[in-house]
């Protein structure tokens, strides 16, 4: 199927490889009134400087904490290292264009920024199922976690999860740079987003449509499946347990992974499981902004209020408790 649909994209785009003429593009960002765009390069430059300090805190912590080197924050290391990523791929150059009257792009600078960006994104998709079934193991098998859940296992999921991410984001990348450029230049978004770029392009991309929904369904929807599949084991077995106040401990060592899910596949799903055709740009900047920025600014703020071991380990780190608890 797909060899026959890139045979088809390869024909389309010999045909306008001469009508080809963009070099760069304008990233229209949120808005053309000065004084608004530097309120809001103040506030990103706060959420992106918590999101690094935050993120690269909890990073830290996991790694010179030795009760903390477990499966689950392992996997929590890695979710917080790819938010940091993920909003470096876009923040810096959204801050710069804020304040710039120069708020181009490079033809390439802007598929390397797409590339990078949808590698991150995917590779955090697969991560989360990864979290949800060593939380599963956690709580349903606790005294074999450390078999079920080996360093082997912890470590070959996060490599697929990787593997994934650079796979796909190229077969995405490859799709949209074989359509032509070569009338408008404009992307009414704050960074080289698939469904901005693809609306410029002087050639049908319906089936860059159909290649993104199907993507994004195996990308969203099936990683969605095996976490809702490993909470549904988890909550069975939380309901067994007798004690009324085990059963609320359970449940709240799972309350942060399903907010930040929640944040992250939702937003992700309305804006890569539908035709380009139904975009709307404003609505598409607000979603990006939430799973790309507020999203990585939020986890750490979430995983860190809610979890008394990351509480402790800093303690711990900053001298304030001792002894092992």
């Amino acid at each position: 199927m797909f060899s026959s649909i890139l045979r088809r994209k390869a024909m389309q785009s010999r045909g306008w490889r001469n009508h080809s003429s963009v070099t760069e593009f304008i990233l229209l960002g949120f808005s053309r009134n000065p004084r608004t765009n530097w309120i809001l390069f103040f506030i990103f430059l706060f959420l992106y400087l918590f999101t690094v300090l935050g993120n690269g805190f909890i990073v830290t912590l996991i790694r010179v904490d030795v009760r903390l080197h477990t499966p689950t924050y392992f996997f929590l290391s890695i979710l917080s290292l790819l938010d940091l990523s993920y909003a470096t791929t876009t923040v810096p150059q959204m801050l710069v264009h804020l304040v710039s009257k120069n708020k181009t792009i490079s033809y390439i600078g802007c598929v390397v920024q797409m590339y990078f960006f949808l590698t991150l994104g995917i590779t955090e998709t697969w991560i989360f199922p990864a979290m949800a079934y060593g939380r599963y193991v956690a709580i349903c098998y606790p005294l074999y976690c450390g078999v079920q859940m080996s360093q082997t296992l912890c470590i070959l999921l996060a490599v697929s999860s990787a593997l994934c991410g650079i796979t796909c984001a190229l077969v995405y990348t490859v799709f949209a740079t074989n359509l032509p450029y070569c009338g408008r230049n404009e992307i009414n978004h704050f960074f080289c987003e698939i469904p901005a770029v693809l609306k410029l392009a002087c050639a049908d991309t319906s089936l860059n449509d159909q290649v993104d929904f199907i993507l994004g369904f195996i990308l969203l929807l099936i990683p969605l499946a095996l976490i809702l599949a490993s909470y549904i084991r988890i909550f069975m077995a939380i309901l067994r347990i007798r004690s009324t106040q085990g059963q609320i401990k359970a449940f709240s060592t799972c309350a942060s992974h399903i907010t930040v899910v929640t944040m992250f596949y939702i937003p992700c799903m309305v804006m890569y499981v539908r035709p380009g055709s139904k975009a709307f740009p404003e609505d598409d900047k607000k979603l990006a902004l939430f799973y790309n920025v507020i999203s990585a600014f939020l986890n750490p703020i979430i995983y860190s209020l809610r979890n008394n071991n990351v509480k402790r380990a800093f303690l711990r780190l900053i001298g304030m408790t001792e002894g092992t608890q």
